[in-house]
């Protein structure tokens, strides 16, 4: 690129980006003391506040005598902003991603680095509680789609020289910033290589899902694990007691949610509400939701065994109020199974003008409807009800969609084939938890696997703050959470 001419400059500037073409690319012709310069920045990055604030500054400096180079060293000590650095225009790249992420670039006649100034102001949320980690007290603030907001969330909470925000770029077209967080002094140094031995080699266009293209990138799924292999959070206060203890958080820009690292199947069972209410009543909330899980699971296939395959155990027990037919009782187990997961995902991809009017509708209307037209008997409808009851009460909506596909699994082989397909899809459903793929050498079933008592009654047991966590573990280092 030639420097002598601002019109040269241009020129290049024009032929790496479609200036002229898209619309929110702006460029401005000036002349600052008597050197002709051209501003370039993106429409919708930089504020018009910011626009007119810089633009004055610029108009009011005065170095009639000084040439381009001086010019340059000049204004890095005069413009008012406090992001300045120099971009070097002989890496077309560079300089392309460095505009692209929002500075205004400044570039003078006769100077081989244009002068990048932070003036950015993205449009973003409010910091508002997230819907799906809602609790009855703590702080009521969330993590929105702004990198610098969240990690000004997470600072604000921990003020400690220890805490490093390390930040990264992948995407080869979008150049996503993402971030990794963690407390140097706590933190697994294995792990935290391994994280970024990783981010470095990912090979991809760019993160359209945020955090979710980010976890898929790293931990590719397997077909027959539905159960999340990563804890996500969109709560700053999750966020840094997992900090606290030494996990590791990965951030990504224009995402709401951080991923949590390592991530263990007890995770899924945690809530910020145990720490809202007295020790005794989290416990006992922490004890109802380890309840739900087998209940989720076994009691709808239960019931199907039992009323099919061993009439005499279902009479004693009053299972049924009159006997139904073997394909009667197949039909209304799947029949209810499918309506209450229509009614679930029907309300969940509602807004909330609408949730109450559904739950009508499939409470009253397709409910009552339903037993009517002899679809579903009630005794399969109340049953169907409390494991979707049992849903609702876990934290994490994806844990809860991997139990629904487990059970589908239990249903569709007990059906099938009684107490035999019963006890298969049992031995099926416990080898795709314990095969499930985590990210890091720990174990998805740890504290269980391998057997770390401590950290096990720590999970179990809300304890008083006042008493000191789990101690950290040397050459063990996955949490309680």
């Amino acid at each position: 690129m030639n420097y002598e001419k601002i019109d040269d400059i241009k020129a290049a500037v024009y032929q790496m980006l479609p200036f002229g073409v898209s619309f929110d690319l702006i460029a401005r012709d000036l002349v600052i003391g008597q050197t002709p310069a051209l501003l370039l920045c993106v429409n919708g990055f930089v504020s018009t506040d910011n626009q007119e604030k810089l633009l004055s500054s610029l108009q009011d400096i005065k170095a009639d005598s000084l040439n381009g180079q001086e010019l340059a060293a000049y204004l890095t000590t005069k413009i008012p902003f406090a992001g300045i650095e120099l971009v070097s225009m002989s890496n077309p790249q560079h300089f392309c991603t460095t505009l692209l992420e929002g500075p205004a670039l400044l570039c003078l006649e006769g100077v081989t680095s244009a002068i990048a100034i932070d003036v950015r102001s993205y449009i973003s949320r409010s910091i508002e509680e997230p819907d799906s980690e809602k609790i009855s007290g703590g702080a009521k603030d969330g993590f929105n789609e702004s990198l610098v907001t969240n990690t000004s969330l997470i600072r604000r909470r921990i003020r400690s020289r220890d805490l490093v925000f390390s930040l990264t770029k992948i995407g080869s077209h979008s150049q996503t910033d993402v971030v990794v967080a963690y407390k140097h002094s706590v933190a697994d140094q294995q792990l935290l290589n391994k994280i970024m031995t990783d981010l470095s080699h990912i090979q991809a266009d760019s993160l359209t899902m945020g955090a979710q293209s980010l976890a898929e990138l790293l931990l590719p799924k397997k077909w027959w694990s539905p159960l999340p292999s990563f804890r996500l959070t969109s709560r700053p206060d999750v966020a840094c007691s997992y900090l606290e203890e030494g996990y590791i958080l990965l951030m990504v820009d224009t995402s709401p949610q951080v991923i949590i690292l390592p991530c263990s199947l007890f995770q899924f069972t945690q809530s910020p509400e145990d720490y809202c209410n007295a020790p005794l009543v989290g416990t006992y909330s922490r004890w109802i939701r380890f309840i739900c899980i087998p209940v989720n699971l076994f009691l709808l296939p239960l019931f199907l065994l039992l009323t099919v395959y061993y009439p005499k155990i279902t009479q004693e027990l009053a299972l049924l109020s009159q006997p139904l037919t073997k394909t009667r009782l197949i039909f209304y187990t799947f029949a209810a199974e499918f309506l209450l997961d229509l009614l679930k995902h029907s309300t969940e991809q509602s807004d909330s003008r609408r949730a109450g009017t559904l739950s009508i509708i499939g409470g009253l209307i397709i409910g009552d409807m339903a037993i009517n037209m002899h679809w579903v008997s009630p005794e399969i409808l109340f049953y169907a009800g409390f494991t979707l009851l049992t849903s609702l009460s876990l934290p994490s909506a994806e844990f809860a969609d991997a139990l629904r596909t487990y059970r589908v699994i239990l249903l569709v082989l007990t059906a099938a084939f009684g107490l035999p397909g019963f006890i298969a899809a049992i031995v099926i459903t416990l080898l795709s938890i314990a095969t499930t793929p985590v990210y890091g050498p720990y174990s998805y079933l740890w504290p269980l696997i391998p057997f770390r008592w401590k950290a096990l009654k720590s999970l179990l047991m809300r304890y008083p703050t006042v008493k000191k966590q789990p101690p950290k573990r040397s050459g063990d280092r996955t949490r309680s959470g």
